[in-house]
């Protein structure tokens, strides 16, 4: 591994002190870091010094970037993200200038990985589609081994969270050109995330009351796990403007497609504001193709469970499907995530789907996850100090390379 010495910028982190523990790292490592703020709630996480505050407009930031590239001889650029809005033209102009990029988002793998990539993730990924590539290099690597593990509170992320935004309240004065990437406000976010939890405990019974009956039945079922409307899979990876659209699309394939006894069963991604009214929506949809109880809305529980017992599963590019495959269950997506190779997802029509089901290669999983794991994973976490401790130690092995674990491995196998 090299150890030359480097100077890394990095940019916007996620809403948690992951990238100032990073820095220090980096900094105690011999390195040296700047750090660009583009909000009040950035500076508020970091304390390493060597700071400039961008107060432009996105559009301007590669010129901005181009004086503090040259001016402290910048050799890596390091984001959280490749879709954020000040994060897309730098990545693109850094690149042009042959300035590496490295790419934080959430891990493929989860609760206990988080992704680290270089140039790009989810659909900007370099990860071969190959599925003989990864036979190949499947055999090339050791085991992955357990992740080590940490608390993973959602309080913790929350209180995060909650701090980075309050002192956004500041940004309009201090960042006045800055435009958040979310699509919707951090107070409405917040209300719908407490109107959900006051409404768990009836939700809960009303869950249990809807397995049970699907469970009695002993009909066949197929899973649709939905994604955050504001997740950048959706906005930016896929086709789709929202998720009532890709439920719209799923429930009709399904009635004029899918066996007549087999249930639909719709569940919500755990982390759902409240705010889009899914419930609603699969009513209408009953009604209109006539579907009496084969629609089954649940508002949380367990994906784990019901992937042991389902037909197959479809999603969009949810990291779910990571899951659905390592328990054999066959999936179905639509668009185009990673692990969409054939052996592994089904390579038909959605509509073809519902009769043509056949297990994902479970050797080829494996080597799959494998190579996953051990080319753009890292064990750790961004909310709780343990998870941040180990995130930003495995970090830094990989950021100090000169290249990345990926393109070694791509260029033994191209040897």
């Amino acid at each position: 591994m090299s150890t030359t010495r480097k100077h890394f910028l990095l940019l916007q982190g996620v809403c948690s002190p992951f990238f100032d523990r990073l820095g220090e790292r980096l900094l105690a490592a011999g390195h040296s870091v700047t750090k660009i703020n583009f909000t009040v709630g950035d500076s508020v996480y970091w304390r390493q010094g060597n700071t400039y505050a961008y107060r432009g407009q996105a559009k301007d930031i590669p010129e901005y970037l181009c004086d503090i590239w040259d001016r402290h001889e910048i050799t890596d650029q390091v984001v959280f993200g490749d879709r954020r809005p000040v994060h897309r033209r730098a990545i693109l102009a850094a690149r042009r200038r042959g300035i590496r990029n490295h790419v934080f988002e959430e891990g493929y793998f989860r609760p206990f990985w988080v992704t680290l990539e270089r140039e790009g993730v989810n659909a900007h990924s370099l990860l071969p589609r190959d599925p003989e590539w990864y036979r190949e290099a499947g055999k090339r690597l050791p085991s992955a081994g357990r992740p080590l593990a940490f608390p993973n509170q959602f309080h913790t992320r929350a209180r995060h969270d909650v701090l980075y935004h309050l002192a956004g309240v500041a940004n309009p004065f201090l960042y006045p050109h800055y435009r958040n990437h979310a699509l919707v406000t951090a107070p409405a976010e917040y209300a719908g995330f407490l109107l959900r939890k006051a409404r768990e405990p009836h939700w809960k019974r009303r869950d249990a009351d809807r397995l049970q009956a699907l469970h009695a039945s002993r009909r066949p079922f197929y899973l649709l796990p939905l994604q955050l409307k504001s997740d950048a899979q959706i906005r930016y990876h896929s086709d789709y403007k929202s998720m009532q659209e890709v439920i719209g699309k799923v429930a009709a394939s399904f009635a004029y497609h899918a066996p007549r006894d087999a249930f639909l069963v719709i569940k919500n991604h755990p982390l759902d504001m409240g705010l889009a009214q899914y419930a609603r929506l699969i009513k209408v949809l009953t009604h209109e193709y006539d579907l009496g109880d084969r629609l089954v809305y649940l508002e949380g529980g367990n994906l784990e469970p019901l992937l042991k017992q389902a037909s197959g599963l479809v999603t969009v590019n949810s990291t779910a499907g990571n899951v659905s495959l390592g328990f054999g269950c066959p999936t179905h997506t639509l668009a185009s995530p990673i692990y969409d190779m054939a052996g592994l997802t089904h390579q038909g029509t959605l509509d073809d789907f519902w009769h043509n089901t056949s297990a994902p290669d479970a050797e080829l999983f494996r080597a799959y996850r494998r190579t996953v794991a051990q080319t753009v994973q890292i064990n750790g976490g961004f909310y709780c100090r343990p998870g941040i401790d180990l995130a930003s130690e495995n970090a830094l092995q990989a950021l100090q390379r000169e290249r990345s674990p990926l393109k070694q491995l791509m260029d033994e196998i191209a040897s």
